[in-house]
């Protein structure tokens, strides 16, 4: 539509809506939008644009956010135990050959499980698959880490009870990853930017993705070495020395403590976006990042707590701002539907 490609525009909407009007009334919507931002830009240079991902206080909260998340698709592990499962199962007293197998295995999990994410990125939430899976990544890396403490046979190999337990807690992890921190990142970046930023902030979040590959492994590296952790695939490089350095165990408790950290993040920093238009996102980060922060103590806490673990059927979340739940996702609209039923 930015190149007056109305008719094309038009045509795609019509094969992803189920009626003509809705896709004629999403073009129009769109229009609408488009131009509100091309007056918005006015004159802004793309420098100047980028300028603005940080000094806006709306389109700040949205850096941060898909900062938050990109980085946390690193610290969360996967790319080491993608980029060295073969050395981790050879590690654990597998032969090479049996290593690689096993690493099929692990490429075969993430492949599968990724397919769930299709039907509960816009049912469950995008913030809420990454609060749900960070944790259980969080114990099964824990676990592998532990596994390694198994003792090895008389004949000095691993047992099958060692090998077995390694391998099914980083089946078990490449699961929750692919469910939720594997599809989230890439999807919750792409949306919350405002469309005048949104060229410089996909570019943003993808550059944080790609640089933090060595921010949570930089503190192991000799300082003289750290020149070379910039856009580069330096997971290679930085693994064995932790290896090394911490033992296995030590290593992938490790990145157990990064899941934690992140999870917090997460949780303090990253507003729900599933089923949010652009203005409703508008508000949704319009949110200061203080009142949001606070708001998680005091009202989302507490509701997890009651309703969760002390089993509290009748505990109700207070909205962060008026409009937050539908008509269908509001505490008191399901308990209205549950009545009627």
């Amino acid at each position: 539509m930015k190149k007056n490609r109305y008719v094309a525009a038009y045509n795609s909407l019509k094969r992803q809506r189920h009626h003509e009007l809705q896709a004629a009334r999403d073009l129009y919507y769109i229009h609408v939008m488009l131009e509100a931002e091309l007056e918005l830009k006015g004159g802004a240079t793309y420098v100047g644009r980028f300028v603005e991902l940080f000094t806006i206080p709306r389109v700040r909260r949205a850096t941060i956010a898909s900062f938050v998340v990109m980085i946390a698709q690193q610290m969360c592990g996967i790319n080491i135990v993608a980029f060295y499962s073969s050395t981790v199962f050879v590690e654990a007293g597998l032969s090479t050959r049996k290593a690689l197998y096993a690493s099929l295995g692990f490429g075969a999990i993430n492949f599968v499980f990724a397919f769930p994410a299709l039907f509960t990125i816009d049912t469950f939430g995008r913030r809420s698959l990454l609060l749900a899976t960070f944790p259980n990544m969080a114990w099964s890396l824990l676990a592998v880490g532990f596994s390694f403490l198994i003792p090895d046979g008389p004949d000095g190999f691993a047992t099958p009870a060692k090998l077995g337990c390694i391998a099914v807690f980083i089946y078990i992890f490449a699961a929750f990853y692919s469910v939720g921190e594997g599809p989230v990142p890439f999807t919750y970046a792409a949306e919350v930017f405002p469309l005048a930023q949104r060229e410089q902030g996909m570019a943003w979040a993808v550059a944080t993705s790609v640089a933090s590959r060595s921010f949570s492994d930089s503190i192991f590296l000799p300082s003289r070495n750290r020149r070379c952790l910039f856009w580069a695939a330096v997971l290679s490089m930085t693994f064995p020395t932790m290896l090394s350095a911490l033992t296995p165990t030590g290593a992938f408790g490790a990145y157990a403590a990064f899941n934690m950290i992140a999870f917090v993040m997460i949780f303090f920093l990253l507003p729900e976006t599933k089923l949010r238009t652009l203005e409703e996102l508008d508000q949704v980060f319009s949110v200061p990042t203080g009142r949001f922060m606070s708001y998680q103590v005091k009202e989302t806490i507490p509701y997890w707590t009651s309703r969760y673990i002390l089993r509290n059927k009748d505990a109700v979340l207070k909205p962060l701002f008026e409009g937050e739940f539908g008509v269908s996702e509001s505490n008191e609209g399901k308990r209205d539907l549950e009545e009627k039923a």
